[in-house]
């Protein structure tokens, strides 16, 4: 049984991370998505706009996902074994960038591999939120 490993913010879920996760679905048997906690987005410098209880339940939800856990902290490779997951799943915006191709060869030692998968251009959570700031700055001007 192949089972892969993905894991993200997945606030104001978008197509990007459908495509993401249904691309992963078809490369394995069983999919486990990590849902990163608000503690550890935090963590990281931002604050989501949807809380954690209810992003992990978005993504719990989901057609192509068998299995959602908390991601508490950073360390995918410790995840993966724990999960005894044979493949790492991520978006292809982190391709060849240092901290990845340090993660390739620790998870390629443990015998997982990482699938690359195209980043869906113009779309991102970040994208939306400032858009949405802007439409409410658009709003109360008109008040």
């Amino acid at each position: 049984m192949i089972i892969g490993y993905t894991a993200g913010v997945f606030d104001l879920f978008h197509i990007g991370h459908l495509n993401l996760l249904r691309n992963a679905k078809g490369l394995c048997d069983r999919l486990i998505v990590g849902v990163s906690t608000d503690e550890l987005v935090k963590y990281k410098g931002k604050t989501p706009v949807i809380p954690f209880e209810d992003r992990i339940e978005i993504v719990r939800n989901l057609r192509c996902v068998d299995a959602v856990v908390a991601q508490e902290d950073m360390d995918k490779l410790q995840m993966c074994k724990k999960l005894q997951a044979n493949i790492m799943f991520v978006g292809d915006d982190w391709y060849k960038t240092d901290r990845w191709q340090e993660y390739e060869e620790s998870f390629a030692k443990e015998g997982i591999k990482i699938v690359y998968f195209p980043y869906t251009k113009n779309v991102s959570s970040t994208q939306i939120s400032k858009a949405l700031t802007y439409l409410r700055k658009e709003d109360s001007h008109e008040k």
